[in-house]
């Protein structure tokens, strides 16, 4: 797929049919993450990658109870509302199924300094901008290869937890969760909000 292409038809997938990344496109598309740039060439970035079901299960365990207080807020939200409250409608409910439901779930890994999460200042946030980089890298991969990703943010100590419960060290911070698969034949598409380079491009001055 050309890069273009993998671009505008980049989605969150939240619907996967069955079936089994082959382990050589996953590496593949992991190895497309580790292109990224990375501040002072570090790389401090490592990868969980979940397939059984139990080990789905372990990692999983933390988000129903994050999702369930955002749930309560969901039915306060007209599913025929504006495009934003449309996503949320259809995202919430499905925080659990869009990643166990995926062949593989991926968390992502990076290496954190004592400032990343009460940062002095916008380099003390290089270790997570650049995981973010990564995370991008991997979508595009995966839609280049016809696959698709789903994604959730741990809420709280959720992510903290997370971590634990896989074995990774303490200095590691797990900034989403990645389910990756073959996206379902009748997988929901929720309406998009487009803007144009027009529209933000600011010349000179704001």
């Amino acid at each position: 797929m050309e890069l273009y292409e993998a671009i505008y038809n980049r989605h969150i997938t939240r619907d996967f049919k069955a079936g089994t990344v082959p382990d050589d496109i996953l590496k593949k598309i992991i190895d497309a993450g580790l292109q990224a740039p990375t501040h002072d060439h570090l790389r401090n970035w490592e990868f969980v990658v979940l397939h059984d079901e139990k080990d789905k299960k372990n990692a999983l365990q933390f988000i129903k109870k994050g999702v369930e207080p955002q749930l309560e807020i969901l039915k306060q939200i007209l599913v025929d509302g504006t495009p934003q409250q449309k996503m949320y409608a259809d995202a919430m409910p499905k925080q659990y199924s869009m990643l166990y439901n995926a062949s593989h779930i991926i968390l992502p890994f990076f290496k954190s300094n004592s400032g990343v999460l009460k940062p002095s200042s916008v380099s003390s946030l290089n270790p997570i901008s650049s995981i973010w980089c990564v995370i991008e890298n991997i979508f595009l991969a995966s839609t280049a290869e016809g696959l698709a990703c789903s994604m959730r943010i741990p809420v709280g100590e959720e992510g903290l937890n997370v971590a634990k419960a896989v074995g990774a060290p303490e200095e590691y911070l797990m900034p989403c969760y990645i389910g990756l698969g073959y996206p379902a034949d009748e997988r929901t598409v929720v309406e998009q909000v487009e803007f144009t380079a027009g529209q933000k491009i600011h010349r000179g001055k704001w």
